[in-house]
């Protein structure tokens, strides 16, 4: 099959009938009626069957179906991408953080990088964990600013500083709060569960099983300014990184790092095609010291 078929049949697998496809991909019925059927040609294989109107995928085309959708969604990414860096010339410089960074660090940075520097445009954006490769293939940002570097992908990184989890909590619910909390400390107390699935989920959940320690969770919260204001709400206390607790301290919340300490790594990733330039090396130097000074 070739690409032009690919695009059909999973056009028609989709829709379910000719005409949906056709008005999907722009093009007229007979065209798709054309390609499907070259394609099926070219396979040796029925693709669909007709019933009450609609095109049944048949068994064989389930099986093809799985395959071709991870084409086509390369030949998506692709053209995502050719689109971004059409419209990206000039000097742009795209930064993606995680939100916690971005509710103050990131902000900081920028603020001194242009204040020494100008005539750089910046375009900044929040974004997950599992969303780093896709927007660093796709061109929607030349540098992600992330917690871990994901696995296996074609990126480089630099470390450009550390954090550290710590407890947020009110401080009338420990009003005699010392220097540092150790989590044991915490089963008396309503506890706010992050999801387990990033990376300071999976470095707290390895700990409390290390220590075989349960909390009473009585909310879970996928961002940790979510989980500030639930703690301000007096819904319980959580355990964030000290970049979300830093800027909860307005809110009058209080915060205490854990004992022993559990610290993880911000990586800038970027991908290995794609070397940093001047700008970026500069900027990150900015936001190591912000991160430094927090």
């Amino acid at each position: 099959m070739n690409l032009r078929q690919i695009e059909v049949f999973h056009a028609v697998y989709l829709h379910g009938t000719v005409s949906a496809a056709a008005r999907a991909l722009n093009v007229s019925q007979p065209s798709v009626t054309k390609v499907l059927r070259h394609a099926e040609k070219s396979l040796g294989l029925p693709l669909f069957e007709r019933a009450r109107g609609r095109l049944i995928p048949t068994e064989d085309a389930r099986t093809v179906f799985g395959e071709v959708s991870e084409i086509q969604e390369r030949v998506r990414s692709l053209r995502q991408a050719c689109h971004n860096m059409r419209h990206g010339e000039g000097r742009l410089l795209r930064v993606s953080a995680l939100p916690s960074l971005g509710l103050g660090a990131i902000p900081q940075a920028v603020a001194a990088f242009m204040a020494e520097r100008g005539g750089v445009l910046f375009d900044l954006q929040t974004l997950h964990h599992d969303e780093v490769v896709r927007k660093l293939c796709e061109r929607e940002t030349d540098i992600a600013i992330s917690f871990e570097v994901p696995p296996g992908a074609p990126v480089s990184h630099r470390v450009i500083g550390e954090g550290e989890l710590v407890v947020l909590f009110r401080p009338q619910d420990i009003p005699d709060a010392p220097p540092r909390l150790h989590l044991s400390e915490l089963r008396d107390h309503k506890f706010i569960s992050p999801i387990q699935n990033g990376p300071i989920g999976r470095l707290l959940g390895a700990e409390l099983e290390r220590l075989d320690v349960s909390l009473e969770e009585v909310v879970s919260a996928r961002t940790y300014y979510i989980a500030a204001a639930l703690v301000r709400a007096g819904i319980g206390m959580a355990i964030v990184d000290n970049f979300t607790a830093a800027e909860a301290l307005a809110g009058g919340l209080a915060w205490r790092p854990l004992q022993p300490a559990l610290t993880f790594n911000i990586n800038a990733v970027h991908l290995q095609t794609r070397p940093l330039s001047s700008a970026a090396r500069d900027f990150l130097d900015r936001l190591a010291q912000v991160i430094d000074g927090i």
